[in-house]
């Protein structure tokens, strides 16, 4: 299993960003899939989850501004990004079960 995480680039604070996880090989509908994040200096944190059955998870942190989805059918995890803050710049990685993306850098600042 591969997964490959894009998406992250640099917005301007109150911006909005898509990122966007494509996963390869044998997946599991009934995986979790997550979001995680993590700034210079800090330890990872879960910004976003959901399980098959669309339950979902949010940070406090992004509540209301970020909404994450998964389309089974071509094994992609998205998280749609709204009112980007600076405090949101990090890199972000997705996870389906215990397999990790790569990172992709989410930057805001003006």
């Amino acid at each position: 299993v591969q997964l490959q995480a894009s998406g992250g680039g640099l917005a301007q604070p109150g911006g909005s960003l898509r990122l966007s996880c494509a996963g390869s090989g044998s997946i599991s509908t009934f995986d979790v899939r997550g979001w995680y994040r993590q700034a210079p200096g800090e330890q990872r944190e879960l910004v976003s989850s959901i399980t098959w059955i669309g339950t979902v998870t949010y940070a406090d942190s992004v509540k209301g501004r970020f909404f994450i989805s998964r389309d089974n059918d071509k094994n992609t995890l998205y998280l749609q990004m709204n009112s980007l803050k600076p405090e949101d710049t990090a890199v972000y990685y997705c996870k389906i079960g215990s397999i990790w993306g790569q990172g992709t850098q989410v930057t805001v600042s003006s």
